[in-house]
């Protein structure tokens, strides 16, 4: 079998040398969209490494196939000193704000869908429009999801492998 080549190396995603930044709200908020998906019964990865050098919040893979990005917004300051979510919208067929239930939403984008959440959970309250993903760049998402999926999880039964 010929190894498996990626534009990546699984190892260069050390959890330990990710950003500690994240803001209690958006930690509160990122578990309740993570527990949204789970109960959908789709793959959840957190601060996910794409080939363009950016690093989104929350991706998620369903049953079909479907990539999901949902970017975690801890308040206005924060929605507005930020536009890297623009860089995001090619690596995913549906594009979400995850936002607490004061957030105001006419502030944000009306193309993208919009997750209302809390530490509890969450619920899709706008529904995004459907993108697709170019097929080779999905094939290596595909495949850079399950290999970091399955590091994280051996880090966590093994940390010092």
């Amino acid at each position: 079998m010929l190894p498996l080549e990626l534009p990546f190396s699984p190892k260069h995603d050390n959890l330990a040398k990710r950003p500690a930044r994240q803001s209690h709200k958006a930690a509160i908020l990122t578990r309740g969209v993570m527990r949204l998906f789970k109960d959908l019964g789709w793959g959840c990865l957190t601060e996910f490494p794409l080939p363009n050098s950016r690093r989104v919040d929350i991706i998620t893979l369903s049953t079909e196939g479907i990539f999901s990005i949902i970017e975690v917004k801890s308040s206005v300051k924060d929605f507005k000193s930020d536009s890297k979510w623009q860089f995001y919208l090619p690596y995913c067929d549906r594009f979400y704000f995850a936002v607490s239930e004061d957030f105001p939403l006419e502030i944000l984008p009306r193309n993208h869908g919009i997750i209302i959440a809390d530490k509890f959970s969450a619920s899709i309250e706008k529904e995004t429009s459907e993108r697709s993903i170019q097929g080779t760049r999905r094939r290596q998402q595909l495949k850079r999801f399950a290999l970091i999926a399955s590091e994280r999880l051996q880090n966590i039964t093994d940390p010092h492998a």
